[in-house]
């Protein structure tokens, strides 16, 4: 519903403009919300769970989350009873009912609307120091997808709990991956390498990960960017310029992972 990172603040640049980045599985569930993306629920749609990944305000809005009548709310244990507050506070005076609340650890396996939806931690930072910020493994069938907003990289912790680790004990494989990359191939490197990833790191990890046999997708799949910054190029000229199996991600799109 939204492939932005978090330097988007509402004003298009070269004609196009991006939502905050956040995603909408199976028209059910949602993972991250701001009131940016809330006009992409599409009108048949009426999802009452969602995932946060951490507390940024790009990921995270609790009025959002409201207006779409979300009921039942997950995230990292570290920092709920802070989500709580948040949520009664927007709830004030609106007469909307606050959500139920779900505590995950790094490595817990919950089953929502047909998904099993593991927690990851995440390399990222946000304003607390307690916060665990988090990524996200979502399993359907055969299916296996990593979403990874916003990390700079994969831990090995991460990838122990997705079963696809060094020293696993689960020999698992990933079929699908969406992965931020906050930074373009001709970025200028800054303070943000510790917390988010480039397309040159998800186009090594990606590597890494196909040699290994750890990531084994459907014929033709592609890996999926997301939270891209602005100082991208526009959409149309970010493809013919990434390696394969690399494919910018855009507001609205639309994919099956089989």
């Amino acid at each position: 519903m939204g492939t932005g990172g978090a330097d988007w603040r509402g004003q298009p640049i070269n004609g196009e403009y991006r939502r905050n980045a956040s995603i909408l599985v199976d028209g059910k569930v949602i993972f991250d919300l701001t009131q940016t993306a809330v006009d992409m629920i599409p009108s048949d749609c009426h999802p009452q769970v969602i995932f946060y990944t951490h507390s940024h305000n790009d990921h995270y809005v609790p009025k959002a989350a409201l207006d779409v009548g979300i009921k039942r709310v997950y995230l990292g244990e570290t920092w709920i009873d802070r989500a709580k507050e948040d949520f009664r506070k927007a709830a004030e005076g609106t007469g909307k009912p606050i959500p139920e609340f779900i505590p995950l650890k790094e490595g817990e396996k919950v089953e929502v609307e047909g998904l099993t939806v593991t927690a990851l931690p995440a390399n990222h930072a946000s304003n607390y120091n307690e916060e665990q910020t988090l990524i996200y493994l979502i399993e359907k069938e055969s299916a296996r997808v990593l979403y990874a907003t916003d990390t700079g990289g994969l831990t090995a912790r991460a990838l122990g709990f997705a079963g696809v680790g060094q020293f696993s004990r689960e020999r698992k494989v990933l079929t699908g991956i969406i992965m931020e990359a906050t930074m373009d191939a001709d970025y200028a490197p800054d303070q943000r390498i510790f917390s988010h990833s480039s397309v040159d790191l998800v186009a090594e990890t990606v590597k890494v990960l196909s040699e290994g046999r750890k990531y084994t997708p459907a014929a033709g799949q592609k890996v999926y960017l997301t939270h891209l910054g602005r100082t991208y190029p526009p959409q149309a000229q970010i493809d013919p310029t990434l390696p394969a199996p690399l494919s910018a991600a855009y507001d609205g799109l639309e994919v099956l992972f089989p």
